[in-house]
């Protein structure tokens, strides 16, 4: 499986600006900038957002895998995904999910998140502290 994503730029780095475009075409010529990216009140994306959703979602279907692969199917996941910034570097991204499964005990699904925590494809391509906050919900 290949999957691509293209970028757009123009300009210099504070006052330039960008479009983001995803081969499924969710993403087409979605506003990127400086200003999108470290000041608030611009309409548009950055990388590090993107990151953040790409992991929320990757660690959820895993965490929904792992219930299927013990038996259970989740009733709802929702995931937050909260991505930290110190200078020009990621330092962590701490993943905050609420949800389970019936027959599913809250030990149970903290297990599973965990797994999910280190195993999800885009926890192990990152080289940054990665935490998971459980609440169990059914």
């Amino acid at each position: 499986m290949i999957r691509t994503a293209k970028a757009h730029w123009e300009g210099n780095l504070k006052e330039g600006k960008g479009t983001i475009s995803t081969q499924s075409g969710v993403l087409e010529s979605t506003n990127y900038s400086f200003k999108t990216r470290f000041e608030e009140g611009e309409k548009g994306t950055n990388p590090e957002e993107l990151l953040a959703a790409a992991h929320a979602g990757c660690f959820t279907m895993a965490a929904s895998s792992m219930l299927n692969a013990k038996g259970f199917t989740a009733k709802i996941l929702d995931t937050e995904a909260t991505l930290t910034m110190e200078g020009l570097s990621i330092t962590g991204i701490h993943l905050n999910i609420t949800g389970g499964a019936q027959g599913t005990s809250a030990e149970d699904f903290a297990t599973i998140v965990k797994d999910a925590e280190k195993n999800c494809l885009i926890s192990k391509v990152l080289n940054i502290p990665i935490t998971a906050e459980v609440h169990f919900k059914i």
